[in-house]
């Protein structure tokens, strides 16, 4: 499919969705505490998304059941919302979630740690996660490529003994929740798709503090690290403009 080139016009309409998105998660990471479940999170975001006048991006979307991908420890992404999980001091929960207000979608991640003890490995996991977005953020500029991007965030990530997922992408994002480009989190500089002004892009780095390979559970949407090990998750939404990047999701 063709990149779509966004207007100032239609950036400007996907910064109010992508502020919208922050709203939500800032909300959502307050009832992050011991003894929440993750429908707990779940029920903060229905009510403040409709609260906002938004709609839900992702319920619905290929048939997946919520609001929010609430991914625990292991999980990568795409874990679904529930009573049963609960989380426990110690813990981290990716809360990744979308929205469309006036046809145009935002999409968001963070990964929050639970509770006061979580390990100082696990702490910098965060912390490089979040780093590695930053260092992708800062090199798209017009005439850039993906694997620029996409290598600035690997570089980060690797350097501290940590592992880029493969499997699962950044993407081009507009009026639909997912265009092209398919934006990876590893490359190499100079190569893949230039960068052109007027892309919008979600650009999300997955990163385990084990190996990279992750599974796909029985319920067809968890994808958990194969080595058990921990995983983070953190994403912006960024329009390509001619000083570079813009994040819309911030």
């Amino acid at each position: 499919m063709p990149i779509m080139i966004k207007t100032p016009q239609e950036i400007e309409k996907m910064r109010r969705s992508g502020q919208v998105v922050r709203e939500v998660l800032e909300h959502v990471r307050q009832f992050v505490k011991p003894g929440a479940s993750t429908q707990d999170l779940e029920n903060a975001a229905v009510g403040k998304i409709k609260e906002l006048g938004a709609k839900a991006a992702f319920k619905g979307y290929r048939g997946y059941p919520c609001v929010l991908c609430t991914s625990v420890n292991e999980e990568v992404v795409h874990g679904i919302p529930s009573a049963e999980r609960v989380l426990r001091d110690g813990d981290i929960v990716s809360i990744d979630t979308g929205v469309i207000l006036d046809g145009y979608y935002g999409d968001s991640a963070i990964t929050v740690a639970v509770g006061q003890k979580v390990s100082p490995r696990t702490q910098r996991l965060l912390a490089v996660t979040k780093a590695s977005l930053e260092r992708g953020i800062e090199a798209i500029k017009p005439g850039a490529t993906l694997g620029d991007v996409g290598a600035a965030v690997q570089e980060v990530v690797e350097a501290e003994g940590f592992s880029v997922v493969r499997e699962f992408v950044g993407h081009g994002i507009g009026t639909r929740l997912h265009e092209d480009p398919q934006v990876p989190n590893y490359g190499r500089r100079g190569q893949g798709q230039k960068l052109r002004e007027g892309m919008v892009i979600a650009i999300e780095p997955m990163v385990n503090a084990g190996k990279p390979d992750v599974q796909v559970l029985s319920d067809g949407w968890t994808a958990v690290t194969q080595d058990g090990s921990l995983s983070a998750h953190f994403e912006h939404t960024v329009a390509v403009t001619a000083e570079g990047a813009t994040i819309l999701t911030q």
